[in-house]
């Protein structure tokens, strides 16, 4: 079945990159911060990340979340509903 439909996905992506609309995956290689470099090595303004003070790289911020993960882990493993909600939160 996917044979017959997989010209016609195809088609319709490269339709999509012609009209300059496909978005690739950018992979990023420094910390995130207002200026960020890519694996094709060009640095690029970021304008879309949550990290609006810049402390996601902050040497204390890293510090605290190794000992959070030293001490309880790493993440709930499901949801609080079914988990609880550790302390730390």
């Amino acid at each position: 079945m996917f044979n017959n439909v997989e010209p016609v996905l195809q088609e319709e992506i490269q339709s999509i990159k012609d009209a300059g609309l496909y978005k690739e995956e950018r992979i990023i290689v420094t910390p995130q911060g207002a200026e960020i470099h890519t694996d094709q090595g060009k640095e690029v303004l970021n304008f879309c990340a949550n990290n609006y003070l810049g402390l996601s790289a902050h040497p204390e911020v890293i510090e605290a979340g190794i000992e959070a993960i030293r001490t309880h882990g790493f993440g709930l493993s499901s949801v609080r509903f079914i988990c609880g909600t550790q302390d730390i939160h």
